[in-house]
């Protein structure tokens, strides 16, 4: 199979129809064998109904359903799990994304060996205080923190070799650092394409304000659990280990200064309180390590979600 395309959506029955369309026309046009899945994200109207007709008239269509809703990241992950082409497409269900990039990634991933395409939505239809000037900021810290000189990190039009989405495990509201997790993976040649960005023809945006708070909380998690995810110890127990040595440091200044120098006062002085302060917190730290790595060696599936239905997989 020549491409996987897949696609989450909550709550866009009214776009489903016009999309599958235009991909079915697509993939004619350039001769591709091809699957779409569409993971329905707990959605609360009529999207999963368009897609059975759509299947009931393609048999390339293919889904899954969510008994609840539980966001774009598990979507992707379950999507990516299903999926069977030689090339991954992702895009999103609005029709903010055009299908007619899809060849031209494909073709990018093909020729020039990229592990990853990612689309670059440079002029967008978006409101630019709500939207634009948070995104440029999200991509520029994520950029400065990740190395990957990506213009656009979230947008939801990219392509991956199959190899890499199956290495890899998305969750949480980690779907805009899919690429920073192929890095950690190994998976370094990142390309990106400039892509068109159509205006929303039908709904309402899914996200909100949140997307920016929670989007920096998981850069710095992805980070912490690329590095030292499968050694936690490393992490706290050598920042565990300063701060108790720091304590125990004082303390021993503390007690020459009082035996030697007969300088009283010792429960007084601040450097006291700060003492056990650090050796508190360096024993909390290496204590969190070694849970840590006890967690890791013993941990059961994360991604595991509860799916009502499944068409054609």
């Amino acid at each position: 199979m020549d491409i996987s395309i897949v696609i989450p959506l909550f709550n866009e029955d009214e776009s489903l129809t016009e999309l599958c369309a235009w991909i079915e026309r697509v993939v004619t046009e350039h001769q591709l064998s091809y699957e779409v899945i569409f993971i329905d994200d707990g959605s609360t109207d009529f999207s999963w109904n368009v897609i059975e007709q759509l299947r009931a008239k393609n048999t390339n269509i293919k889904a899954i359903k969510f008994q609840r809703n539980y966001g774009k990241s598990a979507a992707l992950n379950e999507g990516f799990r299903a999926a069977q082409g030689e090339i991954i497409i992702t895009m999103d269900a609005d029709m903010q994304d055009s299908p007619d990039e899809i060849p031209e990634l494909r073709k990018m991933i093909l020729e020039h060996n990229y592990d990853i395409v990612s689309g670059w939505k440079k002029k967008r239809f978006d409101n630019t205080f709500t939207k634009n000037i948070p995104s440029k900021l999200f991509n520029a810290a994520a950029r400065s923190m990740s190395k990957i000189q990506l213009n656009d990190f979230n947008c939801g039009l990219k392509a991956y070799k199959k190899k890499v989405v199956k290495s890899i495990e998305v969750y949480g509201e980690m779907h805009r650092y899919v690429p920073v997790l192929a890095k950690w993976a190994g998976f370094r040649n990142i390309g990106e394409k400039v892509v068109e960005h159509r205006a929303r023809k039908y709904g309402v945006t899914k996200f909100g304000w949140d997307r920016f708070i929670n989007g920096f909380l998981d850069l710095m998690t992805i980070f912490f659990v690329g590095k030292f995810g499968k050694r936690p110890m490393h992490f706290f127990g050598l920042w565990g280990t300063l701060s108790f040595f720091a304590g125990l440091s004082i303390f021993a200044y503390l007690t020459v200064s009082k035996f030697f120098f007969d300088i009283t006062g010792m429960t007084q002085r601040p450097l006291f309180f700060f003492a056990i302060l650090s050796m508190i917190i360096g024993t909390q730290l290496f204590l969190a390590g070694f849970i840590g790595e006890l967690i890791t060696r013993n941990a059961a599936e994360r991604n595991h979600y509860l799916i009502e239905q499944k068409i054609g997989l």
